[in-house]
């Protein structure tokens, strides 16, 4: 934690993420002045029912459908916003009771759902739709807000994401050697940090997503608990190798991902057991070839998110990647709130001014100033 003063006196900010694996609602406390962190509040998790998640999963199966031709489906996006304002603000007083007088937020960023991403390709602009009513949800926190980081950025050409990358690197500043940070959500992305004037950062490859469908499909739960599922299935390397050899993994940074341009499809033939294991695998492997496409050879890979809990895909990265691979709490993190922080400080970003998306990060020609600003 870095305790140098600059010219905005930090502030208590609350961050807010729910992610494509739709599982729960993150909220996190940090006080911040949008370039470094100077310390961390409560975080609190509200998980989803199955009614609410199936809300929400119905809007992004919706928004598959309708892939920006013709009219928004409005019916289900609706109530998919009404799910979202509940949840945060759920979330929100699920902080409030943690907080001491002094931390209580005067700011808040929040995400939203991601239904649909379309990156960019062949000289035409990429699309991203985050669903949030941000009028009824600001009403429902009662403080200043921020939300809507990624259009401007996809409006001039960015990948609209990843967008962790500049907390990731706040959060790194008293870290030595070689890092990349590696986040587990339903898509994977990585972070590379090696010095303060490189910031590269991209969507590397498929992550719970596909393993979670695949469990979802076959009437197991939600998602493999503990790698369970995986550890009593085989790979199949033949199909494996056919899997990564996808133009994706070919193409240079910057580079973005929907929740579904890898789903578990991929391993229809395959039996339930060893899905779980070749999905879990791919989700390794890509992390592996990303990792080769950074400038300078990575010595630690410092893992977030939920992919982390499961032990087997921990042990697919490990036997894949050519350097130490960690939980983000190994260094002090909070493994499971990044991404909620991340747009806590993003919101801090955004109230000073400050870009959020970069040309190694999104492909932006230039660092660029991003999300919409609700005053309190």
């Amino acid at each position: 934690m870095n305790t140098e003063e600059s010219d905005f006196s930090p502030i208590w900010v609350a961050g807010f993420m729910s992610g494509t694996s739709i599982d729960a609602v993150d909220a996190a406390l940090i006080l911040t002045d949008g370039e470094q962190v100077f310390d961390f509040g409560p975080v609190f998790e509200r998980k989803y029912t199955p009614e609410e998640r199936d809300t929400l999963m119905s809007a992004t199966l919706a928004a598959q459908v309708w892939n920006w031709s013709g009219p928004q489906p409005e019916i289900e996006f609706g109530k998919a916003r009404r799910v979202i304002t509940r949840t945060h603000h759920d979330a929100f007083e699920g902080l409030l009771s943690q907080v001491k007088p002094e931390q209580r937020p005067v700011l808040a960023g929040v995400h939203g759902q991601t239904v649909l991403h379309r990156a960019p390709k062949k000289g035409k602009s990429g699309h991203t739709l985050q669903l949030i009513d941000a009028h009824a949800l600001q009403a429902e926190l009662g403080i200043s807000f921020a939300y809507d980081f990624r259009s401007a950025d996809v409006a001039a050409g960015g990948q609209g994401a990843p967008l962790a990358p500049i907390y990731h690197k706040a959060l790194a500043l008293n870290l030595d050697g070689s890092t990349a940070v590696l986040n587990l959500g339903g898509v994977a992305n990585l972070t590379f940090l090696r010095n303060e004037a490189e910031l590269l950062g991209f969507d590397c490859g498929p992550a719970n997503g596909p393993i979670d469908e695949w469990v979802v499909g076959h009437n197991r739960g939600h998602y493999d608990v503990d790698g369970k599922f995986a550890d009593q299935g085989s790979t199949h390397e033949g199909l494996l190798a056919s899997w990564l050899d996808h133009p994706f993994f070919g193409e240079a940074p910057p580079k973005s991902l929907d929740r579904f341009d890898f789903n578990a499809n991929l391993a229809r033939g395959l039996s339930f057991e060893d899905g779980c294991a070749t999905l879990t695998a791919f989700s390794a492997a890509a992390v592996a070839l990303g990792l080769q496409l950074s400038p300078h050879p990575i010595e630690r890979l410092i893992v977030c998110g939920g992919g982390r809990r499961n032990p087997a895909l921990m042990r697919e990265l490990q036997a894949r990647c050519p350097c130490v691979v960690e939980t983000a709490e190994t260094v002090g993190w909070r493994g499971d709130s990044i991404e909620a922080e991340a747009f806590a400080l993003l919101a801090a970003r955004t109230l000073r001014d400050l870009p959020i998306s970069f040309p190694g990060t999104t492909g932006v020609p230039h660092p660029l100033p991003g999300g919409r600003l609700l005053k309190r």
